[in-house]
């Protein structure tokens, strides 16, 4: 690279050094020192000396050089004359005749002219002429000499010349200090801007080194010599180098992205804790909550985005450290084919994977089965008339499943769960109806309500969206044997999935506390915390004693009994684990707060009614026996299909 900048460089300072030794205007204070000095010698020679001058700006040589002659003949040692008749024959091509002239007029004077001059034809013995190697190695100690000498004058030439000799010889070292000083001194110089650009090749600063060049060119470097130098892999480095910034900073942008949302999501966790530990759980819904619930949306939508707007950058990463471990093997002259397939293959597999999880469709089948009215009028007759107590819209379908689950969904265009015209339907699993009395259930039902009514199911799709996609990825992965700690991909997975699941189940509780106030309200606190006790321990018991009960069917070949009508004994060792269960603490990976806290915080709402009609749950259907024995079927089915 060296080698083809300085042939590149060489061509550019014959060109400047010819430009500012001979064609340059001339410095006239230099000039009437000159004609001083001869003129306490050689008065009469003055006007003789001045003559030949003019004629050599003209490149009238010959008669340059013959009048320059007349003025030695009056003053044979003034060393000016000496040196300019030495230029003179250099123009009509005597060199041989000229360097005695300024080998002379360096000996009887060391002046920076003089020497300079002599470095000059040694190095370039005329136009598009080269010395010798060993006449620019001499050329160059005089080079320097005359720059060190001229450090006051305001004449780069001799820095750029010194540069160029320099770099002729491969003296890199000279010529970076030469550079230096034309920096320094000169930094608006055509030639400067070009030595420099030089100097950032070497250093391989790619991107220096074209901006330089680009700017000589504007102050009058030939377009050609421009092209030239850029087009010695200059130009191409720059534009490789270039759109690596680019690509760093778009990364660098892209993990302030992640850390942002990070702060954000816990800032905005700890702003839902104050809110709910500080809030008048009597009072109507404050601007407060809902510009605190609003923002919170936003913010889960907004991190849902930044999913989709990170999938390329992730890509990026895993082809280009792919290919820069595949690199690296290059450079080092052995390359494992065993390890680089795998690398390479998984790279691909992992970039298509991602792909692949975002145009996958998942087809969500409801869960149970509908509910009838005619199957459970009264059932259906309470919930109406807790849709009508808490003022909204009440339940399209109700559906009944085998297990312990209790929760509302709606269904619909995006635009109709807005304006609250979704199908709302409840989710109910059987085993929470034993031992469950109507008014608790009422409370927990208004609960469910509250979300209906506060269209905490009608927003949500992005988030809903970014974690089904985030799931069939992580499938997908797993799938391919793609899901291991040296994948970047899966890393990124995990980390967001930690990211945004903090961030969601944050808002996820505050949602959850204002259903609970909604409910304590209409029909109290110690009916909605028996509504929520009763839910927690049948889930555990309904787990532990179905599954005994199923466990001990298998074993001995017989049929399921009625797991909704199993005796459900104590057990002390039940008994700690729903203890354990209600009482734990609240941590940032749940989308409920404990229901310890819960009823800690309904406990300072005041019930607006009158208690509600009791009785067991169990009489609100019409034939208890069939509907739980068909669930109990169910789960008999499932447990031999699995």
């Amino acid at each position: 690279m060296q080698s083809r900048l300085s042939l590149t460089l060489a061509g550019l300072l014959l060109f400047s050094a010819v430009v500012f030794a001979q064609q340059a205007a001339r410095n006239q204070k230099k000039e009437q020192l000159i004609c001083d000095k001869l003129a306490v010698v050689a008065p009469a020679a003055v006007d003789t000396f001045k003559r030949a001058t003019a004629a050599m700006d003209k490149k009238d040589y010959p008669q340059a050089a013959q009048i320059y002659r007349e003025v030695l003949k009056q003053s044979p040692e003034f060393t000016p004359a000496m040196r300019r008749l030495g230029f003179s024959l250099v123009g009509l091509g005597q060199t041989d005749d000229a360097f005695p002239l300024l080998e002379n007029a360096v000996r009887l004077e060391r002046s920076p002219e003089n020497l300079i001059s002599l470095a000059e034809i040694l190095a370039y013995p005329g136009e598009n002429k080269q010395g010798t190697l060993e006449q620019k190695e001499r050329a160059l100690p005089l080079a320097k000499e005359a720059t060190a000498r001229d450090q006051s004058s305001d004449d780069s030439s001799y820095a750029v010349l010194t540069a160029q000799i320099a770099l002729d010889v491969k003296n890199y070292a000279d010529f970076r200090q030469a550079t230096d000083l034309l920096v320094h001194k000169f930094p608006n110089q055509m030639a400067t801007h070009y030595c420099n650009a030089i100097r950032l090749a070497m250093d391989q600063s790619w991107i220096g080194a074209e901006d330089e060049i680009k700017k000589a060119g504007q102050m009058g470097l030939p377009a050609r010599t421009v092209q030239v130098f850029l087009d010695s892999g200059i130009h191409t480095r720059a534009a490789a180098w270039r759109w690596s910034y680019r690509v760093v900073y778009l990364l660098a942008a892209w993990i302030c992205g992640l850390f942002i949302l990070f702060v954000a999501g816990k800032g905005f966790s700890k702003l839902t804790l104050r809110f709910i530990e500080n809030a008048d759980l009597n009072s109507s819904v404050s601007s407060a909550e809902t510009t605190l619930r609003r923002y919170y949306r936003g913010l889960i939508n907004v991190a849902g985005m930044y999913y989709y707007i990170s999938i390329p950058f992730v890509m990026f990463l895993v082809l280009a450290v792919t290919a820069a471990i595949v690199y690296g093997f290059l450079v080092l002259g052995r390359i494992p084919i065993k390890l680089v397939l795998i690398l390479v293959l998984g790279a691909v597999v992992t970039v298509y994977k991602m792909i692949h999880s975002l145009f996958v469709r998942v087809n969500a089948e409801e869960p149970g089965r509908a509910l009838r009215q005619e199957e459970a009028p009264g059932l259906w007759g309470l919930t109406r008339e807790v849709a009508e107590k808490l003022g909204t819209r009440p339940l399209d379908a109700i559906r009944v499943a085998p297990g312990t689950e209790m929760a509302v969904y709606e269904r619909g265009s995006y635009w109709d769960r807005r304006k609250g015209l979704g199908r709302r339907t409840l989710i109910m699993g059987l085993g929470l109806l034993p031992g469950f009395d109507q008014n608790p259930f009422r409370a927990v039902l208004a609960h469910e309500y509250g979300h209906l009514a506060h269209s905490d199911t009608a927003g949500g799709d992005v988030a809903l969206r970014v974690n089904q996609d985030m799931i069939k990825f992580a499938y997908a992965m797993a799938h391919a044997g793609q899901a291991v700690w040296w994948n970047i991909a899966f890393q990124f997975l995990r980390l967001y999935h930690f990211l945004f699941r903090r961030m969601s189940h944050g808002a996820t509780r505050l949602q959850e506390v204002l259903a609970d106030r909604g409910a304590a309200r209409l029909y109290g606190a110690r009916p909605f915390e028996e509504g929520l006790r009763h839910v927690v321990r049948r889930q555990i018991e309904f787990k532990y004693f179905a599954g005994k009960e199923i466990e001990s069917a298998l074993k001995s070949g017989r049929a399921l009994q009625n797991v909704y009508a199993l005796e459900t004994p104590t057990d002390k060792t039940l008994e700690e684990t729903i203890e354990q269960a209600i009482n734990r603490q609240t941590t940032e990976d749940d989308t409920h707060p404990s229901p310890v806290d819960r009823f800690r915080l309904v406990s300072r709402v005041a019930c607006q009614n009158h208690p509600a009609p009791s009785g067991p749950m169990w009489d609100l259907f019409a034939d208890r026996e069939a509907i739980t024995k068909e669930m109990s079927q169910k789960i008999e089915s499932m447990v031999k299909g699995a």
